[in-house]
């Protein structure tokens, strides 16, 4: 594929390649519509855990309307559907993420039991699960070994656990890096990559707008899943890991909202309310549906504006 002109080098690392195969004609003609046009366009996907299914929803919006990014950038599970997304932009690629979701159950990802969990506390263990469960989510998830294979370019956040910088990883063997933004501190064990131990992109960057920021692009469509603290009851550790996290990265994401320069467009697109439990993975299918149709509305809204009406409004209900 033709690079980008002035998106040669998004970021240090990234390179635009096209091993994947993609099979719909549309996408082909959105794709080539892409590479000739001037506005560069990002998906950044947050971390939130199990409320990462509502992802799919709004990716099967962004894609029915021939919304097709420049680069991916995710964190956490954000990485994991954003993955899954540049191995194959497509809506087939997006109901094969669809039924990976609906497949899952709480076995499948925290595997063990209490029993498990209550040895792993015994024998002072770093974990109270093995991360076996996200090794076969991620392997049915994204058939492709590294980030050179991927249709798009892939951005995946992590955690150094030792020095607390936050570790983009770009290129290279893709497993591992997933596996290492998903480690989520406590529950499963950390990562030794790339010379580093490295742990959940969500410790430090749960919603990593500041990456999109930081390259030559013109839109921001931000798939944001981590709910408020008053969503969620804390019913469990994990509970209450999850609603730490949730301090922090409002903070910073609305930091990187109000940072953001004026003439870049941000779409946070709006997320279904999730009441589940952090270990809870029934009822994909209506969060997936009720997630499709808010971001639909959403952006039909936005497409029946105008571009200097659209841009005073995306960014104002952003902040708000």
């Amino acid at each position: 594929m033709p690079m980008l002109k002035g998106y040669e080098k998004p970021v240090e690392g990234i390179e635009m390649e096209t091993n994947g195969v993609l099979r719909a004609s549309w996408l082909r003609s959105a794709i080539a519509r892409r590479v000739h046009r001037t506005a560069r366009t990002a998906f950044v996907l947050s971390g939130g855990g199990n409320q990462g299914v509502a992802q799919v929803g709004m990716l099967r919006a962004l894609l029915e309307r021939e919304i097709v990014p420049d680069v991916v950038i995710g964190t956490s599970v954000g990485a994991l559907n954003g993955a899954a997304l540049a191995c194959a932009p497509d809506l087939d690629g997006i109901e094969r993420l669809a039924e990976t979701w609906r497949g899952l159950d709480t076995g499948n990802v925290f595997p063990g039991g209490p029993l498990g969990r209550a040895w792993n506390i015994l024998r002072r263990d770093s974990h109270l699960f093995d991360s076996d469960g996200l090794e076969a989510v991620i392997d049915a998830v994204v058939p492709r070994a590294r980030f050179e294979q991927l249709a798009l370019p892939l951005r995946v956040i992590a955690t150094d656990l030792d020095s607390g910088h936050e570790v983009v990883f770009a290129s290279g063997p893709l497993k591992p890096a997933l596996l290492a933004s998903t480690a989520l501190p406590g529950a499963f064990p950390p990562v030794d990559h790339d010379g580093r131990r490295v742990i959940d992109g969500g410790v430090v960057d749960n919603v990593p707008l500041s990456h999109a920021l930081s390259g030559p692009i013109d839109r921001v469509y931000v798939c944001n899943v981590s709910g408020e603290m008053a969503d969620r009851a804390t019913r469990s550790p994990l509970d209450a890991v999850m609603r730490a996290f949730t301090i922090a990265r409002n903070q910073r994401f609305t930091l990187d909202l109000l940072n953001a320069a004026p003439d870049v467009d941000v779409v946070v697109l709006p997320r279904p309310l999730d009441r589940r439990e952090m270990v809870d993975f029934s009822g994909a299918d209506a969060l997936i549906d009720e997630a499709y149709h808010l971001a639909s509305g959403t952006l039909d809204g936005l497409a029946a504006l105008g571009p200097d009406v659209r841009r005073r409004r995306v960014r104002r209900s952003d902040v708000a």
